[in-house]
């Protein structure tokens, strides 16, 4: 014990120091081969033997286990880096790449096989302000190979209250350029592609038809409907979000997997001044990003399969009084862009 005492306070003084793990390794084992020489040069009964086990069989055995433990960890390591490559090269990622998505990876919900559907598929972001900023960034962040991002604004030094994607020194610039950057920034391992012009009748089918899954994050529903026909027509499926003030709204509208369209949901436009927007009534700064995140989640879901995404389920954020609510929504036999008449 007073051996075994005296290799556990060097190794634990060897941390404390930073003396590296190599050295530690070899006083610890000069203690050990000094304790097996004393009983193999001490006569029996010797007071050093005794004090020490009083047999080298023990020492011996300590020894061999130590050398066993320490073998299994090399051989491990060894086979952890070998695997890394090959890894990488299966998949087509990187080692770098490998080591950014590792988070993910881990979740067996997502896993390798989850991360490489991220990793090829394509999906375009409709505006870049408030909902758009969040959504942005984190499927740029959780590595979906190629997001496009249409929208025909440019940065205001009103906007940065709450659209976190753009910064002061990119006020004046179109909104899908600071998109660009900051996306690179994140992750050069994505493409971004700009689109600076509005989403019009004109370029929409051929654009939507370019893409996997379309995010709306507009704040007009002129676009919302524009966005929601178009999917239906490709059978692509759409993420929209909506707020205001304190409050925020998220579905997935998929009428070729069963759910209902945004036009089921929302069959008619408010009045003028009944849904005001950002501008007219406020919005406080992190619902955006409450709201934004939500919708980048339920894309990741949707991309690689995992859990239960939010169609046919209408999710009503209350930022003001903390409450989430979930309701059930239906298709419309009667909806004029995906009900009977239109199959």
């Amino acid at each position: 014990m007073l051996v075994l005492a005296l290799m556990a306070g060097l190794w634990g003084l060897g941390w404390v120091f930073g003396t590296p793990v190599r050295l530690r390794l070899q006083m610890v084992i000069l203690l050990w081969g000094a304790a097996v020489l004393a009983h193999l040069a001490l006569p029996e009964g010797n007071p050093l033997r005794t004090a020490i086990g009083g047999s080298a069989a023990g020492w011996l055995v300590l020894g061999a286990a130590a050398l066993l433990a320490l073998g299994y960890v090399v051989v491990l390591n060894r086979l952890k880096a070998r695997s890394k490559p090959q890894e990488a090269q299966a998949t087509g990622a990187s080692t770098a790449e490998l080591n950014r998505y590792a988070r993910h990876i881990l979740l067996r919900e997502i896993g390798g096989p989850g991360q490489m559907r991220l990793r090829d598929a394509k999906v375009l972001v409709v505006g870049a302000g408030g909902l758009g900023s969040p959504v942005i960034l984190y499927l740029a962040a959780a590595g979906v190979g190629t997001l496009g991002v249409i929208d025909d604004d440019a940065v205001e030094a009103s906007n940065l209250q709450r659209q976190i994607l753009h910064t002061d020194a990119r006020i004046g610039l179109p909104k899908v350029q600071s998109a660009q950057v900051a996306a690179s920034a994140l992750n050069p391992f994505i493409t971004l592609r700009p689109y600076r012009r509005r989403l019009t009748e004109d370029i929409a089918r051929d654009l939507i038809a370019d893409y996997d899954l379309v995010l709306d994050g507009t704040d007009n529903f002129d676009t919302r409907y524009l966005v929601n026909r178009v999917c239906v027509e490709l059978g692509k499926p759409l993420i929209s979000g909506a707020m205001t003030q304190w409050e925020g709204q998220v579905s997935l509208y998929h009428p070729a997997a069963g759910a209902p369209c945004y036009q089921c949901v929302f069959p008619e436009r408010p009045a003028p001044g009944m849904v005001p927007t950002c501008a007219e009534a406020g919005v406080v700064a992190p619902l955006p990003g409450i709201i934004g995140a939500i919708m980048a989640t339920e894309a990741i879901k949707h991309l690689t399969g995992a859990g239960e995404t939010l169609a046919g389920r209408l999710m009503i954020h209350d930022a003001l009084y903390a409450e989430n609510r979930v309701i059930g929504v239906k298709r419309r036999a009667d909806c004029p862009v995906c009900g009977n008449s239109q199959a």
